[in-house]
């Protein structure tokens, strides 16, 4: 990974190999980067994506492994209990041009990862929400 900063803004490059989200919560612990936006895109060859089904409180997750272009990376970066949270949703696209999307959990690049992160001046904390059984926001 390599990566410069603009202001308020980090722009990321990902190479072969990296898996995503350790990479950006490496980056994040580094920079001491406490609330940020973020968005990707680039070619990964596995992925581990997920949907949240609130009545069960269950994640269902599927894995691919094939060639997969990220047509988007989204979401934020926050703090729970002081370490790096991650909240990134993605849309990839397979040979097929079918689109899979949802939560994401392992993303490895094949080719490279082009990402921005704007940080964001504050800070928002996460709380368990015991009614949904996941990890909101927590303006305190």
């Amino acid at each position: 990974m390599e990566y410069r900063r603009f202001g308020d803004t980090f722009v990321v490059r990902m190479d072969r190999g990296e898996e995503i989200l350790s990479s950006l919560s490496e980056l994040c612990r580094k920079e001491e980067i406490r609330l940020a936006q973020v968005d990707a895109l680039g070619a990964i060859d596995h992925a581990v994506v997920s949907v949240y089904d609130v009545p069960t409180r269950q994640f269902f997750r599927k894995e691919f492994n094939e060639p997969m272009e990220i047509s988007n990376l989204c979401g934020t970066v926050s703090r729970k209990d002081g370490e790096v949270y991650l909240h990134l949703h993605v849309t990839v696209c397979d040979r097929d041009l079918v689109a899979h999307g949802g939560h994401a959990n392992e993303l490895r690049v094949s080719a490279t990862c082009e990402m921005v992160v704007r940080v964001l001046n504050g800070e928002v904390g996460r709380e368990l929400d015991e009614q949904i059984g996941l990890n909101i926001f927590r303006f305190s």
